[in-house]
């Protein structure tokens, strides 16, 4: 029997405005159409995975203690508008970081693919049935990596990302969205499953 679909989203710049680092509560912000367009992910079937280099916890930033706070938050507005979410998964490290605890090199900074990995064994996910959304060039070659379909968002560092596929100096996603609701509208499409507008 096949595994669950799932669709991993990028947090800083996808589903949240990217904001050089999320080190204050009040500059976690959503985009306005995030809530929606996750919802319409649930109700088609999708599980839900959060994934999300937090990188400034290992250059002495944030801590993850803060990290997790931002996610609390994230999640108890998804509870509120009825969006369910099956995991959030992030990564504290960095080669070049402070401290000999997140200072190392892993197997979960995307571009590697542990984080979804990790999701993957915990829920049942299949990944050829499965997508990842993101505004970075390590969120989309998590694609090729793991048999999923990729998708680029232009919010975020999308647009500058853009720039170096066009050039040809980067291998193509399987689409471009100008925002999460474009992303998500086009995996429902791509997926034959009802919800799409």
């Amino acid at each position: 029997m096949s595994g669950n679909r799932a669709v991993f989203l990028d947090r800083d710049g996808c589903v949240n405005v990217e904001d050089d680092h999320i080190r204050a509560i009040e500059q976690f912000r959503l985009y306005p159409d995030t809530l929606e367009s996750i919802r319409k992910l649930s109700h088609a079937g999708f599980l839900i995975v959060i994934i999300t280099n937090q990188s400034g916890v290992a250059r002495g930033l944030m801590t993850e203690e803060f990290v997790k706070k931002v996610h609390k938050l994230m999640l108890k507005w998804f509870d509120g508008a009825g969006v369910k979410v099956n995991a959030v998964e992030y990564c504290p490290h960095h080669p070049d970081g402070t401290g000999e605890k997140y200072s190392i090199k892993c197997d979960c900074r995307k571009p590697e693919p542990g984080m979804l990995n990790r999701a993957a064994a915990r829920l049942d996910i299949d990944f050829s049935r499965s997508y990842v959304v993101g505004d970075k060039l390590s969120d989309i070659e998590l694609g090729p990596v793991t048999g999923a379909k990729a998708i680029m968002v232009r919010t975020g560092f999308g647009e500058r990302e853009a720039v170096k596929i066009a050039n040809g100096d980067h291998p193509a996603p399987d689409f471009i969205a100008d925002g999460i609701k474009d992303a998500i509208d086009w995996i429902l499409s791509d997926a034959r499953l009802p919800g799409q507008s």
